[in-house]
């Protein structure tokens, strides 16, 4: 089969590898429809993600349809449509019983990226995510092994909704709404999004579902808060031409700040000169300069939800502020399980449109030109998706409104 294949620092490779088979009795074979690129892939393709191995498939945004399942299955047949959380969960643990499936302690053979971790067991296994998450082969290919079929995949048993309208369920859809619901946001709620990416979108996207009165959201793209601004009807603030986005904020919000903040950017944020030496020599490992100004933007009381991948230690982390302030973080991985078949009620009933961001849709084979623009920003990329054995354009270039059917091979 085709996959889209790790080799070092931006060079993803498109190649044919061996076909996954079943091993273990509560395994499926899926055949992907469609996969995404994802925010946090582009870590990985910056070579920003340790333990990463050469020939690695990549991705953890996908969907399709099960091809075979082991003895063991039980809650899905051949030829069910489905879409794949990110997170590989057992279902029977300490955590899943508590639905924290991303902490599932039994799917990750890896160390996990906790620093001072003692004997605390690793998070759950992640699939396309590095060996520090099991080293799961991804859903950037065209068939991929789904461990643990009784408790991950979600049917999407009506046949109307497209693969654009519940590809996201995935993460991105269940990660920005988590982020918004550890906020604590609700109707009349203020808050302010750190990230106009794909999670920040959804962010927004949720926020005003679930009855924000003001979204301030933070970027230094223009065409991202744009499209934010008309879509979510956020109040954009580009931190290129307004460095302290934070004053800002306090300033609109008669000097007190918002409810809540979301920190979708993470460890790879634009940080000052001397942040950015510290991470070069490997003496920080990760930018705080979104953090820090969603700490600033957030009222006393409030809430900091991170959505945004961290790793190791950060410069000027100012936990004095925070105590003052009272402030309460919530963070993590998303417990996707947990959150898909709410959302997917939401989808069909008209609630949410997640399908909207999509700007490129593009052939598997044409992966690589898909992360060099979504990574460069090129074409006023907001999100790719890729179809196996779609049939590539004369040019990949932006597209929008509604989309023709894939011609598939």
């Amino acid at each position: 089969m085709k996959a889209l294949t790790y080799h070092g620092s931006k060079d993803v490779r498109v190649e044919s590898v061996p076909d996954p088979t079943l091993i273990d009795d509560d395994d499926i074979i899926l055949r992907v429809t469609s996969t995404a690129i994802c925010g946090s892939d582009l870590h990985i393709y910056r070579g920003k993600i340790p333990a990463m191995e050469h020939g690695d498939i990549l991705g953890h945004e996908f969907m399709g349809v099960v091809e075979a399942a082991g003895p063991a299955v039980t809650h899905l047949k051949r030829g069910d449509r489905v879409v794949i959380p990110f997170t590989i969960a057992c279902g029977d643990c300490f955590f899943c019983t508590q639905d924290l499936f991303a902490a599932c302690e039994n799917t990750n053979s890896g160390r996990g990226a906790i620093i001072n971790k003692k004997q605390t067991r690793p998070g759950a296994g992640l699939f396309g995510y590095s060996h520090l998450y099991g080293g799961y082969p991804g859903g950037q290919a065209e068939y991929v092994r789904v461990p643990k079929a009784n408790v991950g995949p979600l049917v999407i048993p009506d046949s109307a909704l497209s693969d654009d309208q519940v590809l996201f369920l995935s993460d991105i859809l269940p990660t920005g709404y988590q982020a918004v619901v550890n906020g604590a946001v609700g109707q009349g709620s203020s808050v302010a999004i750190f990230g106009a990416g794909p999670v920040g979108l959804m962010a927004a996207a949720s926020a005003r579902m679930l009855g924000a009165e003001r979204i301030f959201m933070v970027d230094h793209h223009q065409y991202r808060l744009d499209f934010a601004a008309a879509t979510y009807g956020v109040e954009p603030i580009n931190f290129d031409e307004n460095d302290d986005p934070a004053e800002i904020i306090i300033e609109r919000t008669d000097g007190r700040g918002v409810d809540a903040s979301i920190d979708a950017v993470g460890f790879e944020a634009k940080g000052s000169t001397t942040e950015t030496v510290l991470t070069a020599i490997k003496l920080e490992g990760s930018s705080g300069q979104s953090l820090r100004q969603a700490m600033a933007a957030t009222r006393r009381g409030g809430v900091v939800s991170v959505p945004g991948v961290y790793a190791g230690w950060i410069h000027g982390f100012l936990f004095g502020d925070a105590f003052e302030k009272g402030l309460t973080f919530k963070g993590g991985q998303t417990h996707a399980q947990h959150w898909m078949p709410e959302l997917l009620d939401r989808i069909s009933n008209g609630d949410l449109k997640p399908e909207v961001i999509v700007t490129h849709h593009m052939s598997l084979d044409d992966a690589a030109r898909g992360y060099q623009i979504f990574n460069d920003k090129q074409e006023d990329c907001r999100k790719v998706v890729l179809t196996p054995g779609l049939v590539a354009p004369a040019s990949n270039t932006a597209t929008t409104g509604q989309q023709p059917l894939p011609q598939l091979l």
